[in-house]
């Protein structure tokens, strides 16, 4: 690819960053996965710093979003949308793709656990061509991760919290990426008010300003975070590339808001926490370590860092994961 961005700093708090003043040798990709015609789009992220979390006086602040702190984020690519049935069922369903399945084998990697294929239509009819996968857990997502690693190459990863807000922001300060007024959130986002009682399909409202859709509402998504209810930070230091590593099932940190959710519940720093009563309903015993009958609200996005770990690194990370039970 040429020269890499080493570090691009702020410019201003309340400046938007564009795709020039980036670089033209990190750029956005296209990734078919191997196997199928199914393809995704990445799009680069500039490394930078940025202030996590929400000041007192935002309207619709809750708590747990604070304290406010600095953090220091590396280069990395996100998807331009939340994962669409499209791919997630590629991975649910091998039978799709004879091709990506021997890929899959002849890659001679253990332990790729493929999910049970679920006793409902996890859609719940809300559409499945174009619109964003919904309905699985963490596990369910990290184990979609591995796998897409194994396929492609390339190690891709749910985002960390600070990874999520910094994106979301694109380079503001302000309650939404594109300012502070909720009253134009409907060219930018599906909530409540405008969602018809369902998600969307992806891509359809304005993209924030590094090129990302969906950030605020749609579907809201998974991180790699615990949920903590304030940041364990320092004061006064800046923090680089955090990440609150899970030492427990639940809670885990949810971002970006839903279809049926309010607009403050979209704003880049607003937080949710994960419950066991999403998946209320699963009648298996033990429940499903993979699906969540209760929560059409919730999906994901994947990142893939600039700068990867190393092999025995990208090993342990996935087989940290705790099973959803």
């Amino acid at each position: 690819m040429g020269a890499l961005l080493i570090g691009c700093t702020v410019r201003g708090s309340q400046e938007h960053w564009s795709k020039d003043q980036i670089s033209h040798a990190f750029t956005d990709y296209t990734q078919t996965i191997p196997g199928s015609e199914v393809s995704f789009d990445m799009v680069a992220i500039p490394a930078g710093k940025f202030m996590m979390g929400s000041p007192e006086g935002e309207s619709g602040r809750n708590p747990d979003e604070g304290p406010l702190h600095e953090v220091a984020i590396s280069a990395f690519w996100m998807g331009k949308h939340e994962i669409t049935w499209d791919e997630f069922e590629l991975f649910v369903y091998p039978e799709m793709s004879k091709e990506t399945t021997e890929r899959l084998a002849s890659a001679a990697i253990d332990g790729i656990t493929q999910p049970t294929p679920p006793f409902v239509d996890m859609s719940f009819g809300m559409g499945k061509k174009g619109y964003p996968a919904v309905n699985m857990t963490q596990y369910a997502a990290l184990a979609y991760c591995k796998w897409l690693t194994a396929l492609t190459g390339d190690f891709y990863r749910l985002p960390t919290e600070a990874e999520w807000e910094y994106a979301s922001r694109a380079g503001s300060s302000t309650a939404y990426s594109f300012g502070d007024d909720p009253a134009i959130l409907d060219e930018h986002a599906w909530y409540f008010e405008n969602s018809d009682g369902a998600y969307q399909k992806v891509g359809t409202k304005k993209a924030n300003p590094w090129g990302l859709h969906d950030m605020h509402g749609n579907v809201a998504e998974w991180t790699l975070d615990e949920y903590q209810a304030a940041y364990p930070v320092v004061s006064g230091q800046s923090h680089k590339d955090p990440w609150v590593k899970p030492s427990k099932l639940y809670p885990h940190a949810v971002r970006g808001g839903s279809w049926d959710d309010d607009p403050e519940d979209l704003r880049s720093a607003a937080r949710r926490a994960s419950h066991p009563n999403w998946k209320q309903r699963d009648p298996q015993i033990p429940k499903s370590n993979w699906w969540m009958t209760d929560a059409s609200f919730l999906g994901f996005r994947i990142v893939r860092p600039l700068s990867p770990p190393s092999a025995e690194e990208i090993e342990a990370y996935f087989n940290d994961p705790i099973p959803d039970l």
